[in-house]
């Protein structure tokens, strides 16, 4: 085992600090997509565990963002086995994402070693991602029986300024419990084009709002609330939200 430090991340200059108090094993693993693509993961895995979530990044950052670093850690704190990686593109070093068949290629080689080297089943595996990671663990997540759930951390309804053409038929599909994540401010996914929606699916979706968050979960000034604190609140609904299933 491997005892882990209290690493610190910053966000827009603001300090995060992770509070860690017990012992961690950090295991590093490269994942084959395909004959040209292979990519890097990193697994925070509790002495004990009994759900595995897997954090994929957005369209505009890496798995070594501070976002996604941050909720890998808190999430995996709480004895949840936590794991990140990173699509194609990223890996290269590249801006513009990969076709979405890569993405959901991507997708699958992960979830198959994450079968493999777990020993966990596919209930309790759970799936999530910040924007686009988490609309291509939409677009897979019919493939799996049984699948634990997804996590949307801001999930890309629409384009800006664009509600009407939602992103959002494929759902029909998808028959594990969702958590929708989601801020006000977002002008990727207007509430009211999204809950509708949701009311449309069954098992019915949780939506947790963060009040006037962006796309990001950035909130205004006047709310007094920092980054840290906010993120901390998206960890353990997320937490809350497994343990609960």
């Amino acid at each position: 085992m491997v005892h882990t430090t209290h690493p610190t991340y910053i966000i827009d200059k603001v300090e995060l600090r992770s509070h860690y108090h017990y012992t961690m094993k950090t295991e590093h693993h490269n994942i084959t997509v395909n004959e040209k693509s292979e990519v890097s993961s990193a697994w925070l895995i509790p002495e004990h565990y009994q759900s595995v979530l897997i954090i994929a990044h957005g369209a505009g950052n890496d798995m070594h963002s501070d976002y996604i670093s941050f909720l890998h850690e808190q999430i995996a704190e709480r004895g949840i086995l936590t794991i990140k990686f990173n699509f194609p593109y990223k890996q290269r070093g590249k801006k513009a994402p990969d076709r979405a068949p890569v993405l959901e290629a991507t997708w699958h080689a992960v979830i198959a070693d994450v079968l493999a080297k777990s020993g966990c089943t596919t209930d309790q595996i759970f799936l999530s991602g910040k924007s686009m990671g988490g609309r291509y663990a939409s677009m897979v997540a019919h493939k799996y029986d049984n699948l634990g759930g997804l996590i949307f951390f801001g999930y890309p309804l629409h384009a800006p300024g664009k509600p009407d053409k939602a992103r959002f038929d494929h759902f029909a599909a998808v028959r594990c419990p969702l958590l929708f994540i989601q801020g006000t401010r977002d002008s990727l996914c207007k509430l009211d084009s999204l809950k509708p929606l949701l009311a449309t699916l069954q098992p019915t979706p949780k939506l947790h709002i963060i009040e006037g968050g962006d796309h990001s979960f950035k909130v205004l000034k006047s709310l007094n609330r920092s980054v840290e604190e906010v993120l901390t609140e998206v960890a353990n609904v997320s937490i809350d939200w497994i343990d609960a299933l």
